[in-house]
């Protein structure tokens, strides 16, 4: 039988001892800290319990860690913030204002559309200033801290790694660290900007999950694929360069690139989604991770599911069951 890793994602969730061994028993083999709102040093208690947890179900897991990359996020608020539809709010650094990143007001002019937490919600200029933007809501939600920014049609250049993604690299293998996922690759250079970080971390055995969440991405992929232990079909932010309705054939041209280089590929975001908030999946979600087996993925992974849903050991069971179904049926079919 073909192995498949079936990640999750540390949270409050799931990040309890018995709990998280339960889902290495169900068939997880791996799980993801993402790092975007904390640093690896603060989550030793999270990153011991993780190998305990994996030597209670008898195996060793592995640990990726997400880095924060060259990704634009929303800043620290003092409470979520509830956007309904055509309401007025500044991006900026006055109080009350959306705290984002000054690289963006170059690029923000009347009728640019802003897409926030995967595209959840979304934002339209009405008129900016030097380090201000007025803007009204097309899509509501409930936003919160640290939750992603994406300008579609707009390319904004910044530094492969942070300085905390410097410092987070030269703590992974203290913590176990067995791959680092790089959001928003861009290019090869982004690669191996992270390969040469990871050597001055005499950490060259930690294996570099590249994210495919751009069109920069997609266009380069090939350029990218020498440089990587792994590519990651990263639908949330993909799924924001454009009309929706396009990303299932881009995720298809992405994974055949992959199996004919014969790299390694993951696919991830929204497979259980509705399990955040229900015990059972919806058929639509159950089928996509079929596909993406039959497809040729190496991995599947899911995120809030796990990390911050009421029902996570349920979405291993269902996650791991249905990659099990998809091999036996491949299998058959040779």
């Amino acid at each position: 039988m073909k192995n498949i890793d079936i990640y999750g994602t540390i949270g409050p969730a799931c990040a309890k001892p018995e709990r998280l061994a339960e889902m290495f028993r169900l068939g997880m083999t791996g799980i993801r800290l993402n790092l975007s709102h904390t640093e690896l040093a603060d989550c030793r208690e999270w990153t011991d319990m993780i190998r305990d947890a994996g030597r209670k179900a008898g195996m060793q897991p592995q640990l990726l860690v997400d880095l924060k990359g060259p990704e634009l996020r929303v800043g620290a608020m003092d409470r979520p913030l509830n956007l309904t539809h055509k309401r007025i709010i500044n991006l900026g650094t006055q109080p009350g204002d959306i705290p984002v990143p000054e690289e963006i007001f170059p690029y923000l002019k009347s009728g640019q559309e802003i897409l926030l937490d995967d595209g959840k919600i979304q934002l339209e200029v009405a008129d900016a200033a030097e380090a201000c933007a007025r803007c009204f809501v097309v899509r509501s939600g409930v936003l919160q801290s640290r939750k992603s920014i994406a300008l579609p049609g707009i390319s904004i250049h910044l530094p492969t790694l942070t300085e905390s993604d410097k410092e987070n690299i030269r703590a992974a293998r203290a913590h176990g660290v067995t791959g680092v996922m790089l959001p928003f690759v861009r290019d090869a250079e982004d690669l191996k900007n992270l390969k040469q970080e990871l050597l001055k971390a005499d950490a060259a055995e930690i294996k570099i999950f590249a994210k495919i969440e751009n069109m920069d991405g997609v266009r380069n992929l090939e350029q990218l694929l020498p440089y990587a232990d792994h590519m990651v079909i990263a639908r949330g932010d993909l799924g924001n360069s454009m009309p929706l309705w396009e990303m299932p054939a881009v995720q298809a041209e992405i994974a055949e690139k992959c199996r004919k280089a014969g790299k390694p590929f993951m696919v991830v975001t929204q497979m259980l989604a509705s399990m955040e908030t229900r015990e059972v999946p919806t058929r639509a979600e159950v089928s996509d991770i079929f596909r993406a087996v039959i497809e040729g993925a190496a991995s599947v992974m899911v995120t809030g599911e796990t990390a911050v849903g009421r029902y996570p050991v349920e979405v291993i069971r269902y996650l791991a069951n249905t990659v099990k179904s998809a091999v036996e049926y491949m299998n058959a079919s040779c």
